[in-house]
């Protein structure tokens, strides 16, 4: 009964041992959805629909 109780304690006061790592995963993540599209990759993506609109009136 003891190995329970003391087994419960420790589950309720242990942290996420990856809450660390986690949290600068996000907070990485949240930097880089915040940084604007380069310019190479808007004309990029520009030139790749006009090819598609052409290649589909064909």
């Amino acid at each position: 009964m003891k190995d329970s109780s003391r087994g419960g304690a420790r589950g309720a006061k242990s942290r996420d041992p990856h809450a660390p790592i986690a949290s600068k995963l996000k907070a990485l993540y949240e930097a880089v959805e915040e940084e604007p599209v380069p310019q190479h990759f808007l004309d990029l993506l520009r030139r790749l629909d006009e090819a598609e609109r052409t290649h589909s009136h064909d």
